[in-house]
């Protein structure tokens, strides 16, 4: 059990200097409902500590304050996320653990390039492969060969949220569904696309929430991380 040693007191927020421990990666701040002051004292709390920092839910206002107090922050303004790189995790920087995330439409590139750049955050080596929904499935299988050499496919999709099936009817690996809040009226928000992905007769499929492409990119970081043990 951690200590308070394994922590630090901020006041408003108890950054947890121990997770890098338990989870392999330090502890994510995520954004939203925070003030850009509050973001950049935690980040500058995980850095100082030695260890990579990133936000995720960032915009501009965050991100300028990061900057403020770690010179060395970047941010990716799609992926809306900023990375503070003070080190490089050798155990993951190898081909075995090299993963494909494919999207339906260019719509889903936000949640898509969150889930690529934590992913990347995180060691693994990413293919991107954008716009190859079932709207114009040779498309989909154009690229098919590129997928197939993926350990880990995150599928990324809004509207009816059909590619996850299709792909997983055509691929051996692992994959991670992630339904975007992309679509119209009748799309409630991603619902439709989660409920599809959620009913998939494809096997071999895990679903996240709607938006969480920082999930996904975990999970196929927790996968692969397995392979090392």
């Amino acid at each position: 059990m951690a200590s308070k040693k394994h922590y630090e007191d901020l006041g408003f927020a108890k950054v947890d200097h121990h997770r890098h421990h338990r989870k392999g990666f330090p502890e994510v701040i995520y954004c939203a409902g925070k003030t850009p002051p509050q973001i950049a004292k935690i980040a500058k709390s995980i850095a100082d500590k030695g260890q990579n920092v990133l936000a995720t839910r960032a915009d501009k206002k965050a991100y300028l304050a990061v900057k403020k107090v770690l010179k060395k922050a970047k941010y990716y303004e799609t992926a809306r996320i900023i990375i503070v790189k003070k080190k490089v995790d050798s155990r993951m920087s190898n081909t075995e653990h090299r993963i494909a995330i494919v999207t339906a439409g260019t719509s889903d590139l936000p949640v898509a390039s969150e889930a690529a750049v934590t992913a990347e955050f995180l060691g693994l080596k990413v293919d991107r492969i954008f716009d190859v929904g079932v709207a114009g499935i040779h498309r989909l299988m154009k690229n098919l060969p590129q997928i197939q050499k993926a350990k880990v496919v995150i599928v990324v999709a809004g509207m009816e949220g059909a590619l996850p099936s299709v792909v997983g009817g055509l691929i051996d690996k692992p994959i991670i569904a992630v339904p975007t809040s992309v679509g119209y009226g009748s799309s409630f928000k991603g619902l439709s696309a989660l409920l599809t992905m959620l009913n998939s007769c494809a096997p071999g499929i895990a679903v996240v929430n709607i938006d969480n492409g920082f999930g996904a990119a975990v999970m196929s970081f927790s996968i692969l991380k397995s392979l090392n043990r």
